[in-house]
């Protein structure tokens, strides 16, 4: 924990890290240092600060995301399918009902139901479960878009779409006899592609990045006016009165950007007391933005999974994670997951009914938990399970409405974005001396203009325990 006891230097004191604020009017950079206040009060700030820094130019900052398509091009049917017979291996499907596929992510790859299935192209093998196994079927080449010729698309991209596959247009790869369906909502995927030689170029497809945007908030802390008799005064307990007023101020600012990037709402608003109308309307007033914070945008667009501080133990735990670190995704294998001191008690508790004791002892598996030393300052609590690590950091402010909230975030998706352009950093600055010149005192203040960027939602999930 690093140890700060005012954030200049005294007359007759050295400076504070090198950086001394007692010169008149002027304006420091406190960027890289405020987030190493007291790193256990603000862990989410911390990291973000320490591996995830990402200067914006713009106050209103847009972002692509990329679902990347050559992990999720699967399907699945719609309705029994019977009647379908090959005459051999490698001939064509003698003609009975259509096979009609949708699939479950739209075009920018986000999951949602009943999508057409764009990828699915003439030329493909693809393979699809039957009732008696697994079978394998080629698109014949010349199936190109079009009733005639093999494919139907119905419905629009979005949900609702429907593919249909025209059976005379399907070469069995693999046996298929009579009496052989296909059930209602039986799954298939591409498996490639098969062309013969000097063959022409398929059609082809693609997907489409999803534009998302984010907002710097604008941070202030002032220190309120110290008179100069009141600076001059030594008081007691500390006898520097205003060194020990900046001291908190630093704190304070520092724990309103953790606050905003826990559980802001972000948006655009306009300032109510400038000539707008209302925080989430448009006005005359000054343009007003509010930062994401990760807590509602993923109970919102991420993932949510409830556990039972009763019962929950390795093979509910693991049933989650099966989902949470889904490749398709775009998860990154780790993460990191900030949890109310309620659940990390629990989480590290030996006796019946812990987590510890519902996992490991009455498990025939071993769920590796281990607490070890942070990088910045933090005691974690490192959950190894099969498809990937989370890593548990307690953070204080999950409590009353979060007591029992744990926040998966995975942290190649998310950002820290101050605001920086045209050489100038707004990041976090002090701003010295800020009263009027005939006042006989001093005033500074605290800025920070940032906002949190969250991509990828579905890898970031609330953890809730009852």
């Amino acid at each position: 924990m690093a140890d700060y006891t005012g954030p200049y230097s005294t007359n007759t004191g050295t400076a504070l890290q090198g950086l001394s604020i007692n010169d008149n009017r002027r304006m420091f950079n406190f960027g890289e240092r405020i987030a190493e206040l007291a790193p256990q009060q603000s862990p989410f700030f911390v990291y973000l600060s320490k591996v995830a820094k990402k200067p914006t130019d713009d106050p209103v900052f847009k972002f692509l995301e990329q679902r990347h398509q050559w992990q999720r091009r699967n399907f699945t049917v719609k309705g029994t399918v019977s009647n379908m017979t090959a005459t051999a291996v490698g001939a064509a499907l003698t003609a009975g009902e259509d096979i009609v596929i949708d699939c479950g992510y739209n075009e920018t790859g986000m999951i949602e139901a009943e999508c057409q299935p764009r990828f699915i192209l003439a030329g493909q093998v693809i393979a699809i479960k039957f009732d008696q196994g697994v079978k394998r079927l080629k698109i014949a080449n010349d199936a190109y878009e079009g009733a005639a010729n093999g494919f139907v698309w119905a419905g629009s991209n979005g949900s609702g779409g429907q593919l249909t596959l025209t059976s005379e247009k399907l070469i069995a790869l693999d046996a298929i006899g009579s009496g052989d369906d296909i059930s209602d909502d039986a799954q298939g995927q591409v498996l490639g592609t098969a062309w013969a030689e000097a063959s022409k170029a398929p059609e082809g497809w693609e997907d489409a990045l999803f534009d998302r945007e984010g907002y710097c908030q604008i941070f202030k802390t002032a220190c309120n006016l110290f008179s100069g008799t009141s600076m001059a005064t030594k008081y007691r307990g500390i006898a520097n009165e205003f060194q020990r007023t900046w001291t908190e101020k630093l704190m304070e600012h520092k724990m309103d950007l953790e606050h905003a990037f826990l559980f802001g709402n972000g948006g655009l608003g306009h300032d109510v007391q400038n000539g707008g109308t209302s925080y989430a309307t448009e006005g005359s007033g000054a343009p007003m933005r509010y930062t994401h914070g990760i807590v509602p945008y993923t109970e919102t667009n991420g993932k949510t999974y409830n556990f039972s501080y009763a019962s929950s133990g390795y093979d509910a735990f693991l049933d989650a994670m099966e989902d949470f670190f889904a490749p398709e995704s775009g998860n990154s294998g780790n993460k990191l997951v900030l949890a109310s001191r309620k659940v990390i008690t629990y989480l590290n508790k030996l006796g019946s009914g812990s987590f510890l004791n519902n996992s490991v002892g009455a498990s025939q598996y071993s769920l590796d938990v281990q607490n070890i030393k942070g990088s910045f300052g933090h005691t974690v609590t490192k959950v190894n399970t099969i498809y990937g690590d989370l890593h548990f950091v307690a953070d204080p402010l999950l409590r009353g409405p979060w007591e029992d909230y744990c926040v998966g975030i995975d942290m190649k998706n998310v950002a820290y974005r101050p605001l920086a352009g045209n050489g100038i950093s707004r990041d976090t600055f002090i701003e010295t001396n800020i009263q009027d010149n005939d006042v006989d005192g001093r005033k500074d203040q605290i800025i920070t203009e940032a906002g949190l960027e969250i991509s990828l939602p579905e890898t970031h999930a609330i953890l809730k325990w009852s």
